[in-house]
């Protein structure tokens, strides 16, 4: 039930063009990628390409290369943390972020306890452990070594087992724009090593550092907005705790937001430009009540099934779908998108600006923009 309280009132716009600011998608920021990954306290990153995308829709001047470059220095990674998904973190939150949601990974294992009777969990993640420091090993490989000790086991939970007690990180190639590469896994701490003089928060202090850090990316934002991104339970207390140095607004159903004193919080007839999002961004994933970006009618339209589409933003809300096409002679790309309703022949010419820049800046090529059905 939302909680009644007689804050000042952030009506749906006011949200919107808020987190679009906080999301750096009202003008593309002149910040480099690693610093855009670090504000954005990571990128969703269940399919390879989408970081690349997120980021060509907030940054000036973004090329691929950049973060492909990042990840195979190391100072990037892909590992399980938010909602226990994939995300594309800086070393140092790979490493500070992980532990804050490890008891939500321990509570996905309970799920699993009925393939792990008998199983030690302490000896499996230490088996684990040594196995994939020895070198990456893919997940299928991390299973056969386990079934060597529990062949009574479900297989299947063993890997989840494994993927949840161990912060693991997907090494490069994978995830590397322009190169391809299986899934092969090893610790955070093997992948990236500790930093010389990297001291350890106190888990309080970190996870009011995380509230801190998510109201500044996701902001202004309920209790369950932040619960809902993070997958974790019990952060009213956290709240709490910060009140003293943050704003309280609510929203038009009475629901208590909180955010940092000096965020943005643009007027809401700020102009927003079309935007290209990935399948899986963030901005559509991390507040429990979405409507400041999806209306009751579109919030539906952006799955068929468990299928997730690219998001086109339209005056800051979901307006259409898009997809990357192939054009027959297989050596360009165009861009199909598929709008919800009608737009001004203006804001249409704006949508083919963007979509022209997205293929040119991501390397697909000077294929055309066209209106259509992305099914088609």
């Amino acid at each position: 039930m939302a909680s009644r309280t007689t804050n000042p009132v952030l009506d749906t716009r006011a949200l919107n063009r808020a987190t679009l600011a906080r999301q750096l998608l009202l003008s593309r920021a002149e910040m480099s990628a690693e610093d855009a990954v670090t504000h954005l306290v990571g990128l969703q990153a269940q399919n390879v390409k989408p970081p690349y995308y997120q980021l060509h829709a907030r940054l000036a001047g973004f090329r691929p290369g950049e973060l492909a470059e990042l990840m195979e220095a190391r100072r990037v990674v892909r590992m399980v943390t938010m909602r226990s998904t994939i995300h594309t973190h800086t070393a140092h939150d790979a490493l500070t972020l992980r532990p804050l949601v490890q008891a939500a990974r321990d509570r996905e294992v309970g799920y699993f306890r009925k393939g792990l009777v008998g199983v030690d969990l302490g000896r499996l993640a230490a088996r684990a452990r040594a196995f994939v420091e020895a070198e990456p090993r893919t997940m299928g490989e991390i299973r056969e070594e386990l079934l060597e000790e529990w062949p009574g086991a479900d297989p299947q939970s063993l890997s989840v087992a494994a993927r949840c007690l161990l912060p693991l990180v997907q090494v490069t190639p994978r995830g590397v724009w322009g190169r391809s590469g299986q899934v092969r896994l090893t610790t955070a701490a093997r992948w990236i090593g500790e930093s010389e003089g990297h001291e350890r928060e106190q888990e309080g202090q970190a996870i009011d550092g995380l509230v801190l850090r998510y109201l500044g990316a996701f902001g202004p934002a309920s209790v369950k907005d932040m619960q809902t991104w993070a997958g974790l339970t019990r952060l009213r207390e956290v709240f709490e705790r910060l009140r003293p140095r943050l704003l309280a607004f609510q929203d038009g159903n009475g629901t208590e937001l909180f955010d940092l004193p000096d965020a943005p919080r643009p007027d809401a007839d700020t102009p927003a430009p079309p935007r290209f999002l990935p399948e899986f961004d963030n901005l559509l994933l991390s507040h429990a009540d979405r409507s400041r970006v999806l209306s009751p009618e579109s919030k539906s339209r952006i799955w068929t099934g468990n299928q997730a589409h690219c998001a086109l933003l339209v005056d800051g809300f979901l307006a259409g779908l898009w997809k990357v096409e192939a054009n027959g002679d297989g050596d360009t790309d165009g861009l199909v998108v598929e709008l919800f309703g009608e737009c001004a022949k203006g804001v249409q010419e704006e949508i083919v600006a963007e979509g022209e820049a997205l293929l040119a800046g991501m390397g697909r090529g000077a294929g055309p923009v066209r209106f259509g059905s992305i099914h088609g």
